[in-house]
């Protein structure tokens, strides 16, 4: 068969996995920023036990492959807890937590640019330092962490192929399916590819532009 033809005629369900692909992402770096907002500023913190533990969460995932955090999730935690969690459910749990990981050491990277001089100007008009790092430190530095998140959001995409793993249908899952059976394997490959490279291109053309703008900004500031 054609590689025209098989593109076209595998287009439906390659859709519903990117969609699938999609959404995985978006829930993990939603719930993943959630965690390493939290994480990032308890890195930050004067609290040496909050340091601690910031460090410790971040040092496990950073340290262990995806695949095997993927694994513990998914086979470990049932056997630990009698809870039986989904594919799905614990494929956005695993990747939310690898995301926030890496989210909270954007998120200290981007408090740490920020002046000092702005804590202290709110520390001096009697703010107290928590609502000044949420009011003042915090919404700045959002602005110079957006290319590093997109680059992010873009690493968690192409993380979420190792999902295939436990099932779970997005785009690699799906090439593996389909070449299972019609042993295309070359061609339904290159089309897996190109899903994934359309998507990363729009994503790095944003973050680029994302990050031309920041840069602008700081240069006008």
């Amino acid at each position: 068969m054609l590689f025209f033809e098989l593109f076209i005629e595998h287009f439906p369900s390659f859709m519903e996995a990117m969609g699938k692909t999609v959404q995985i992402t978006l829930f993990s770096l939603l719930f993943g920023l959630i965690i390493g907002i939290v994480f990032g500023l308890m890195k930050v913190s004067h609290n040496k036990i909050l340091q601690s533990i910031s460090n410790l969460y971040i040092w496990i995932i950073r340290g262990t492959p995806l695949l095997v955090q993927i694994y513990f999730i998914y086979f470990g935690l049932p056997m630990a807890t009698g809870i039986s969690l989904t594919e799905w459910q614990a494929g956005i749990i695993t990747m939310s937590l690898n995301a926030g990981a890496y989210i909270a050491e954007i998120v200290r990277g981007g408090i740490e640019s920020i002046d000092p001089g702005q804590m202290e100007a709110a520390r001096s008009l009697g703010l107290p330092y928590n609502k000044a790092m949420m009011k003042v430190v915090l919404p700045q530095a959002l602005r110079t962490m957006l290319p590093s998140l997109i680059n992010q959001f873009i690493i968690t995409l192409k993380d979420t192929s190792l999902l295939s793993v436990i099932g779970v249908r997005e785009l690699t899952m799906n090439g593996k399916i389909i070449t299972a059976n019609n042993m295309e394997t070359i061609r339904m490959w290159g089309i897996v590819a190109i899903y994934y490279l359309i998507v990363i291109s729009i994503l790095t053309l944003i973050a680029d532009k994302v990050e031309a703008k920041v840069s602008k900004s700081k240069v006008k500031a």
